[in-house]
């Protein structure tokens, strides 16, 4: 199978949105040392590079892709039949469809395929363990099974179940990793789950200053770029939807680009999190006298880049939510305009004051100069 280089979009890059961003999901999934990161993005070594294809899986904002491994090209012929057979390219194993790695086949189109109840059987899993690629091939697809059955027990309530058909791994090979199996495994899932949602915790139970007096995030090291949704995450807001309009509970889950925020005390209104952004999903909406932080948990996926920009860590992942598509943006905060007395702009703040921001620092930096 021809597999062009994945292609690097730096816009939708949070290394490129965020020069400090301490991402490495792509490196991390890569088995060949192929992908070299900096604060401009990453950079693919093609003499090492071996088309795999997982690193394209592991974004969640799809900053990578591959021109010759379309997921959603494979969905549409899956929905035309009966029965439908994935295979990975290097086990030659015959298939529908053959992909570079059975872990690049992510887990919105595995629960799109069960929720469709299309039986489907994936092949060549037995093959992980001589394969180049299929350490980390083979826990990424354990990873993505797992995420499936995740959505699928939330499709059901404690009394209903949902009809899914869940996808069968055709001679599932011992060496293919379990969710409780794998200390190296567990352990990176475990600092994970903490980065998300344990961010900070040390810091902030040991502070002793108000959060407000954290340093603001370097404008310099934002960069802008255009907001993009990626097909992964509108697939799952048709599998989140629920025909009886109930909540769709599911926990926070790295194979799954979904994350919903909640906001402590301590925000300093800076507005880095919506500038950082690369989806839309936190938004700021102004009238004449209301200035209010959004978040739209459809445009989400869970790429964290906000959570590491808020410099006074009061963002935060919740760790169980309702994922259900079309929910009402969340007001994270709201607060009243204020009107300076000195440049007439508006400005917001958490405490009444005389003079802008702008005001207040050229002040300072008049009375640092001349006394």
């Amino acid at each position: 199978m021809s597999i062009a280089y994945p292609e690097f979009r730096a816009s939708r890059c949070t290394r490129y949105r965020f020069r400090y961003s301490e991402c490495r999901r792509c490196a991390e999934a890569c088995p060949h040392d192929a992908i070299a990161l900096s604060d401009e993005g990453v950079a693919i070594d093609s003499a090492r590079c071996q088309n795999c294809a997982l690193c394209v899986t592991a974004c969640p904002t799809d900053a990578l892709a591959s021109g010759g491994f379309k997921p959603v090209d494979m969905l549409r012929q899956a929905i035309r039949q009966d029965h439908f057979t994935i295979a990975c390219a290097p086990s030659g194993a015959v298939a529908d469809a053959v992909v570079p790695c059975l872990g690049a086949v992510d887990a919105a189109s595995l629960a799109y395929l069960a929720k469709r109840r299309i039986p489907m059987t994936i092949r060549g899993a037995t093959h992980c363990s001589e394969c180049a690629h299929g350490a980390r091939g083979a826990t990424q697809l354990a990873l993505n099974l797992e995420a499936c059955e995740v959505l699928a027990k939330a499709a059901g309530t404690a009394d209903v179940r949902v009809d899914w058909v869940a996808p069968e791994v055709e001679s599932r090979s011992p060496s293919l990793p379990t969710i409780e199996g794998g200390g190296g495994f567990a352990a990176s899932r475990r600092q994970w789950f903490r980065r998300l949602v344990g961010r900070r915790a040390d810091e902030l139970a040991q502070a002793t200053e108000p959060a407000s007096s954290s340093l603001p995030t370097p404008d310099k090291a934002i960069r802008p770029g255009a907001y993009a949704l990626p097909e992964r995450r509108e697939l799952l807001q048709i599998v989140c939807k629920r025909r009886d309009d109930q909540p769709f509970s599911i926990p926070l889950h790295e194979a799954l680009p979904l994350m919903a925020l909640s906001l402590q005390p301590g925000c300093t209104a800076c507005e880095a999190c919506f500038r950082v952004c690369p989806t839309g999903a936190i938004g700021i909406e102004e009238s004449p006298a209301d200035w209010q932080l959004k978040f739209d948990l459809d445009r989400c996926v869970g790429c964290a880049v906000c959570l590491e920009v808020c410099q006074p860590g009061v963002l935060a992942a919740d760790a169980i939510f309702d994922a259900r598509p079309e929910q009402p943006a969340r007001v994270l905060l709201a607060m009243s305009k204020q009107r300076c007395a000195r440049c007439d702009r508006h400005f917001v703040s958490h405490t009444p004051q005389e003079a802008c921001p702008i005001c207040r620092d050229d002040e300072d930096a008049f009375t640092s100069i001349f006394g």
